[in-house]
């Protein structure tokens, strides 16, 4: 695994889509398919943001037949304690709705 930079991860989150994205993975707490996500924007689009948060360092994805599904990697924490928790409580609303087809657990 790639180490993660601060500086790529902030740069990430600075876009509200990434943020959005990364706010419902954390929130559910594990992973989410790629099909339950709908956005405000195309698939090229969302496939986009999630190559960027890829890179970051913020999410991983596994394949699982033709489902993709993505999840926080786990050593963001380790890495940098507490930053996605303080950045998220701080936010502000997306103009992007993001909506997930499943319920929250």
């Amino acid at each position: 695994m790639n180490q993660i930079s601060l500086t790529d991860v902030l740069t990430a989150l600075g876009d509200p889509i990434r943020l959005a994205i990364v706010e419902l993975v954390f929130r559910h707490k594990g992973e989410v398919p790629w099909g339950d996500l709908e956005f405000n924007v195309n698939k090229a689009t969302l496939s986009h943001h999630m190559k960027k948060l890829r890179l970051a360092g913020l999410i991983e994805h596994r394949k699982e037949g033709t489902r993709c599904f993505i999840s926080l990697r786990r050593d963001l924490e380790k890495t940098y304690p507490g930053l996605l928790s303080a950045i998220l409580k701080s936010k502000r609303t997306c103009p992007y709705a993001l909506v997930a087809k499943r319920t929250q657990d």
